[in-house]
């Protein structure tokens, strides 16, 4: 395991690269920790906007009026 003293001297150094090395490393990092990429990302969401706009259609999901809500926020938070 790397101790945080070699994580702060990595770092130390990555900023001492020109900004595109810093950007292909980044790029890297954040590969190698199997983020979802962001078409990944965007898929979902899409999905989910199918999902929520099924629900609606379909009396599933209620709907508040905003002004309710904004109430509800109101009365909760005292402002």
């Amino acid at each position: 395991m790397i101790s945080s003293t070699m994580t702060n001297k990595i770092y130390e150094q990555a900023l001492d690269l020109p900004a595109d090395d810093r950007m292909v490393l980044i790029d890297k990092l954040l590969h190698s920790a199997n983020l979802p990429t962001q078409i990944e990302i965007d898929k979902l969401w899409a999905k989910e906007v199918e999902r929520r706009g099924k629900d609606i259609e379909t009396g599933k999901a209620k709907l508040i009026p905003g002004e309710e809500v904004f109430r509800k926020i109101r009365t909760r938070f005292g402002k």
